[in-house]
């Protein structure tokens, strides 16, 4: 999601292919051998991280200035990638992981948006009136975590972190980049009967 974000702030025009992982194309596992999304892919270049593919982007054209932030945006995207997202995988994909207590997983994560919500009570994006990278680089990550339990998300008192993530899904930008696409199939099935 969040390499579309980016793609789609930047203007840029690329070919989606919409894929299910559970059956992956060779082409996929071709241009990136392990295999997971998002893969962009430009001339002989593979770009197969999501943060990467928002830097490219960025970096072709940046027109709603993402990434004129000052240095704590990289701080907190760090923290999210890192430490959030560590235990955000283990609270939503509990069965992947050994002996994981997902309360402990949740309290980790939600300590780490806790350290945010007081000052996103005060202005709507981290860095002021518009989102920067250090937004769109992470709400969908807390995004991920809220689905996770819904009921239990909603129950907590930080309105802060509640209203960015709302302001966020009612966003043009969230709602461009959630258009469905019928599943990507390479021109080798298809088949023509003439």
């Amino acid at each position: 999601m969040r390499a579309r974000l980016a793609i789609a702030s930047a203007g840029l025009e690329v070919e989606l292919r919409e894929v299910v992982l559970r059956d992956k194309p060779a082409q996929l596992i071709a241009a990136s051998p392990k295999a997971t999304v998002p893969v962009l892919i430009v001339g002989e270049t593979v770009i197969d991280e999501s943060r990467d593919i928002m830097d490219w982007a960025l970096a072709h054209n940046d027109p709603d200035g993402w990434r004129d932030m000052p240095p704590a945006g990289e701080a907190w995207i760090s923290q999210i990638e890192g430490p959030f997202k560590t235990a955000l995988d283990r609270y939503k994909y509990a069965t992947r992981y050994e002996n994981v207590d997902v309360n402990v997983e949740r309290a980790k994560a939600a300590q780490i948006l806790w350290s945010i919500n007081q000052h996103l009570t005060e202005t709507p994006w981290i860095f002021g009136s518009s989102p920067t990278l250090a937004d769109m680089a992470t709400i969908t990550f807390v995004r991920q975590f809220a689905n996770t339990d819904r009921a239990w998300f909603d129950a907590q008192e930080w309105d802060g972190v509640k209203n960015w993530l709302t302001r966020f899904i009612n966003s043009d930008q969230f709602n461009t980049i959630m258009a469905k696409y019928k599943k990507w199939r390479p021109e080798s099935d298809i088949v023509i009967f003439a």
